[in-house]
């Protein structure tokens, strides 16, 4: 029985996804971005091919590096913006960091003494049950 050697789809997903991670496309043109869409055009299938209900850890693996690469494209750009900002911009930028920060904080601490208050109760309630 001869064996075949033909792709599953995932495969070719998969191996579309990695190209276009390293930025060695063989379909698409060089600097294409890494998304559902353009791996799938990348793999020679149709974008409407690799769907979340068929190929869920795929969608998911492909969403977790779309978002790392967002946000490391945002902290780069917040680098160079930190750069050409005045030190007047940078301290109230600093300021306004501070104070919803501490708005963070206080709203922990009340919530936090909530949740104790809440337990003194329960637990008064309880000695009164086991009596």
């Amino acid at each position: 029985m001869p064996s075949t050697n033909k792709k599953t789809a995932e495969q070719a997903f998969r191996e579309a996804f990695e190209r276009l991670k390293k930025h060695k496309p063989e379909v698409l043109p060089a600097g294409s971005l890494v998304s559902q869409n353009n791996i799938a055009r990348e793999a020679g299938r149709d974008p409407s091919a690799l769907k979340k209900d068929r190929y869920p850890l795929l969608i998911l693996e492909v969403q977790a590096y779309t978002s790392a690469q967002a946000e490391q494209s945002q902290a780069s750009k917040k680098t160079t913006d930190n750069r050409s900002r005045t030190d007047k911009q940078k301290l109230a930028d600093y300021r306004q960091q501070i104070d919803r920060l501490s708005s963070i904080v206080s709203a922990q601490n009340s919530y936090i003494e909530d949740l104790l208050d809440e337990i003194e109760q329960i637990k008064a309630g309880k000695v009164l049950l086991n009596r």
